[in-house]
């Protein structure tokens, strides 16, 4: 130990050596201007200068017309490689859960020719709608393959909330709340099903009750029900009573192999998926995308792909636990069918994810910043229990690597001895191969992504789409360093632009151009400023972008989330936190406080902590003094688990609700603290 410390102060001195003075390089450009800016008329705004990815500066690169549909990619990969496994999963033995069992590219195929057959013999035709409502399965795949097979729109259903998973060292916890791993939102699924028209569900045994619950009054629309596994006698005559056939998963492919039917392959301009968006106030929205939309998708991620040294190969795996309902995980498990490559599903219970890491080991993981800020967490956490001496060693290590890795160096040839020495323990927490991290949903933190570039020996990229663009408008660079905090350069096939806001101030043709709500850099890569919704104008006039601060205030160790809030009605800005359970009860301990959990965030003198606490994060983040938060409210529960519906079901806030739950609380919080003014 102490020649690795004697070594890493060498490594320390390293760093001020002048001798490695680099010489500034010309700036890298990521994107290509075809289109000038345009000033704002008869009441609209400006609009500003149009960019292209690099590879589409001239024309967008032809497509492939063998692969127009999702049924030509899933056909011609089977073809290429029927033995390759596709699909994995866990079986409970014993009342453990074994290693992953696997199904090849050409059993899956068999099972989807089945599943198509069986639902041409209940008389399912082309451009029916087909609902899918569960967790992420290899049925799931079965059965959205079967569709693609005969021209039938799949629509994926959704009704949770789901829960983070926890990537805490060993000593370290995670707080949930509930038992189950989701809270169960029966609302969303009966409203597709009649918007959508859904003739077909195929479903999870655990959510038939909802399907079939009172609630569910659009059920009755349905001809049938396929459970991905069997259904109970008292579940098949509840659905008789209501005129709906049932089939196990057995019975069906059973019925499919009796009946074999002639596939109906789709063209490129048929629907292929209606994918519901779950929004932040009002119903959910139904995005229609074609096969073409999906299939050029496809087609860009190669192309991207082909600019790196490093690429895609049949061996590698995705955990996929991101809900299939939403269009990043389903876009990924898109094209690792393309490559031939293989997906693995965590076994559902997302308190366990660790477990599935360790026994996959994938090499792909995609996340929403909160798993990758409780990834971060966790590591900051198990340093906390070493020695000084060995937290000033992996200190001097990160700012060794990361000091090459500003200078152009890959990560992975930054500082293999610091990678040894330091960062294997944070990699093999996500199984011990992870080459590719992909955050999207919302924009994570420098602090965080920083962080993960140089300790999980991986590369680090962010994203930022749409459903209706197929989850990639743009895409961030490995080992571009420039790129952190942004979420990358326009996507292959898509136009970007940027569109003002006047009356906060933001002008896409001004210097820096800023729009609705993000930033051009000069270098052509995209950084999201916040949402145009979440932006807060306070009584002296000063915007506020509240998402971008929840993300600061989200790192501060006593925060486990943060709602903020302010108006224009107001000067300051108050929050709702939910304190973070472990350092809650071990400031407790610190203090001689004793209780529950929910006893200790009814304590003023919590409330006083995180105060200062949240004062030194923006301090720290050099926040403005009108971005201070000045009154708290201390929640014991987390919002996604509120009856009251706080979050999307990919956890973003309704601020909407939000407001209305409390709005007591918040109202005499303003009234104290303009009081406590005067």
């Amino acid at each position: 130990m102490a020649r690795i410390y004697e070594y890493s102060l060498q490594i320390a001195t390293l760093l001020v050596s002048p001798a490695l003075i680099v010489v500034e390089k010309k700036m890298k450009k990521f994107a290509v201007k075809v289109e000038e800016g345009k000033e704002g008329r008869d009441g609209k705004p400006s609009v500003g200068p149009v960019y292209r990815n690099l590879l589409s500066g001239h024309a967008y690169p032809p497509l492939d017309p063998n692969l127009s549909t999702t049924w030509d990619i899933f056909r011609v990969s089977v073809e290429k490689y029927p033995g390759n496994r596709m699909l994995g999963w866990r079986e409970l033995v014993n009342e453990k859960w074994g290693p992953y069992v696997w199904k090849t590219y050409k059993e899956v195929y068999e099972e989807t020719l089945c599943a198509g057959s069986a639902l041409r013999s209940h008389g399912i035709e082309p451009g029916a709608r087909v609902g899918i409502y569960g967790s992420n399965c290899p049925q799931w795949i079965v059965a959205m393959e079967a569709c693609s097979a005969h021209s039938l729109i799949c629509v994926p259903l959704y009704d949770t909330l789901g829960k983070l998973p926890d990537f805490a060292f060993p000593r370290t916890n995670f707080r949930f709340v509930a038992s189950n791993s989701y809270i169960e939102r029966p609302g969303a699924v009966n409203y597709i099903i009649d918007h959508a028209e859904v003739d077909v569900v195929f479903v999870q045994d655990k959510k038939v009750k909802e399907l079939l619950s009172p609630d569910c009054t659009h059920s009755q629309r349905l001809k049938l029900i396929v459970c991905f596994t069997s259904l109970t006698e008292e579940q098949r005559n509840k659905a008789a009573d209501i005129g709906i056939k049932t089939c196990s998963w057995t019975e069906f492919l059973d019925m499919g192999r009796e009946n074999p039917s002639e596939i109906s392959p789709p063209k490129a301009f048929n629907i292929c998926t209606i994918m519901y968006t779950s929004g932040t106030s009002g119903d959910p929205k139904g995005v229609i995308l074609t096969h073409e939309n999906i299939s050029t998708n496809i087609t860009g991620v190669d192309l991207f792909m082909e600019q790196f040294e490093d690429k895609m190969t049949v061996d590698d795996v995705y955990i996929s636990f991101l809900p299939l309902a939403h269009i990043l995980d389903r876009m990924i498990e898109e094209y690792f069918f393309h490559k031939g490559a293989s997906v693995g599903y965590f076994h559902g219970n997302i308190n366990e994810i660790r477990d599935d890491l360790f026994e996959l080991k994938p090499t792909f993981l995609a996340g929403v910043p909160r798993v990758f800020e409780r990834i971060h967490e966790g590591v900051l956490k198990g340093l906390e229990e070493l020695n000084w001496r060995r937290r000033r060693i992996f200190d001097m290590l990160y700012k060794y690597k990361l000091y090459w890795m500003n200078r152009g160096y890959k990560q992975k040839d930054a500082s293999p001895l610091a990678d040894f020495l330091a960062f294997g323990k944070v990699k093999s927490r996500l199984g011990g191969r992870i080459r590719l991290i992909v955050s999207g949903g919302a924009p994570l933190s420098s602090e965080v992504e920083e962080f993960l570039r140089v300790t999980s020996c991986a590369f680090v990229v962010q994203g930022y789409g749409l459903t209706e663009s197929c989850g990639l408008s743009t895409l961030g660079f490995p080992d571009e360093m420039c790129m952190i905090g942004t979420v990358g350069s326009a996507f292959v096939y898509t136009e970007i632009c940027l569109e003002g806001v006047p009356e906060m101030g933001y002008d896409p043709l001004g210097d820096p151009p800023r729009g609705d709500i993000g930033e051009m850099l000069s270098n052509g890569v995209v950084k999201i400023i916040d949402r145009k919704k979440n932006l807060i104008k306070l009584s002296q006039g000063e915007y506020v972008a509240v998402e971008y601060l929840e993300k600061v205030y989200g790192i501060t160790p006593i925060v486990e989330d943060i709602w903020v809030y302010g108006n224009s009605f107001k000067s300051m800005l108050v929050a709702v936190v939910v304190p973070n359970e472990e350092n809650t009860e071990k400031w407790a301990h610190q203090n001689g406080h004793k209780g529950s959990f929910v006893d200790l965030c009814a304590l003023d003198k919590l409330k006083d902590h995180i105060l200062l606490e949240l004062k030194s994060t923006a301090e720290r983040n050099k926040l403005r003094g009108f971005e201070h938060i000045r009154g708290v409210i201390v929640e014991p529960k987390l919002f996604e688990l509120s009856e009251d519906e706080l979050v999307t079901a990919t956890l973003k806030k309704r601020r909407d609700r939000l407001l209305k739950h409390y709005k007591v609380e918040v109202d005499a919080m303003y009234q104290k603290l303009t009081g406590a003014k005067s």
